[in-house]
């Protein structure tokens, strides 16, 4: 059975054992290399704390399974464990963050997905989003945006 419920700062941790390996998954040799050296896996538990408000965990068996932050209209990180992948918790967060883009004022969501992340960008498509095509994806970064190849997908959200 499938737990979400908001994070905690106790979360951060757990959110961050998912989110690196999660991240290197997605990105290694498909972002620019100023992205790469600047998410250590020393900066993922730190991100994942100043997140925490804006953060949903799928909790299984006790466990964080995986999670989803969203911003105002922007589903930001979805990531679910290795060991949780296709059980269904990546549709319970990405269900949650639609209610979270409703429940932030917006009729529709948006995310970014790295171009070549095809894993990603089928599931997405699968749970009824729609990729309007590339852009640069500005990732946040203490010298500036780093510009990252990215889809967006959008989606229609109605309250539930």
């Amino acid at each position: 059975m499938i737990e979400l419920r908001r994070a905690t700062p106790s979360d951060a941790p757990a959110v961050a054992r998912i989110w690196y390996p999660g991240w290197c998954d997605a990105h290694l040799g498909n972002v620019p290399q100023q992205l790469v050296d600047a998410r250590p896996e020393s900066s993922f538990e730190p991100r994942a704390l100043e997140h925490v408000q804006h953060t949903t965990v799928a909790v299984v068996n006790g466990d964080v399974a995986g999670f989803v932050m969203v911003i105002g209209d922007e589903v930001e990180q979805v990531y679910v464990s290795s060991a949780h992948r296709g059980s269904g918790v990546a549709s319970a967060l990405l269900s949650a963050a639609e209610e979270a883009v409703v429940a932030n004022g917006h009729a529709v969501a948006w995310l970014a997905v790295v171009a070549s992340n095809t894993r990603a960008r089928r599931f997405y498509e699968h749970q009824g989003w729609t990729d309007e095509g590339l852009f640069d994806h500005q990732a946040p970064h203490p010298d500036g945006p780093i510009p990252v190849p990215a889809h967006r997908y959008v989606k229609p959200c109605q309250p539930r």
